[in-house]
């Protein structure tokens, strides 16, 4: 039985503001100030998948102290355009996901963002396994940010994720996540999301 759900895709983006940008256009909505993320030197905004999942733009923040570890999801090295770089499952168990999960998913830190906080494994040197195309894992302590976001109507309907190791990937995550949207696929790493939206369906990269 797979322990996660899915939780949030992730988007970097060299600036906060330009993220956003790319975001609102791409899919016609607005987004949602998050916040800040001390441990981290990053800050993010957000955007309603439903009732239990959303989107994050992610960057570095210019004006936080720099963290004294490596960044999440590969931050400290991120360049080009905003684009999809990774998701998160949100499971009830980290330890036991850990367990599960292949070599390399890093240490569990806790965290917080304003009135939420989170546990989550972070790789040492901010690289999730698979070329970030592995789900980071966390474990909600409390509220979770969907449930507080608008509703404006947007839904996840499909991620493929594509990766040479395209079995190997799949063996990794089988014990952690099952879900009719997801797929996997041989190719260069990389996410691809199906969004569907007021305007209609859109594909996000």
């Amino acid at each position: 039985m797979a322990l996660g759900e899915l939780d949030h895709l992730v988007v970097s983006s060299a600036t906060l503001a330009e993220g956003v940008a790319f975001i609102e256009k791409l899919l016609g909505v607005p987004m949602t100030r998050g916040g800040d993320h001390p441990l981290m030197g990053t800050h993010n905004a957000l955007l309603s998948l439903g009732p239990l999942a959303y989107l994050e733009v992610i960057a570095i923040n210019p004006d936080a102290a720099a963290p004294t570890r490596p960044r999440w999801f590969d931050l400290d090295y991120f360049t080009g355009p905003a684009r999809l770089t990774n998701w998160a499952l949100r499971v009830q168990d980290l330890v036991d996901a850990m367990h599960r999960a292949p070599e390399g998913m890093g240490d569990i830190l806790t965290l917080e963002r304003g009135i939420y906080q989170w546990d989550m494994a972070v790789p040492d040197d901010g690289r999730l396994p698979f070329s970030g195309c592995m789900p980071g894992l966390l474990h909600w302590r409390g509220a979770q940010p969907a449930p507080n976001l608008p509703d404006q109507g947007v839904r996840l309907t499909a991620l493929e994720v594509t990766h040479p190791e395209a079995e190997a990937l799949s063996v990794a995550m089988a014990p952690l996540v099952s879900d009719s949207r997801l797929s996997v696929h041989a190719g260069d790493p990389g996410l691809s999301a199906w969004i569907d939206t007021p305007n209609g369906l859109v594909n996000l990269r």
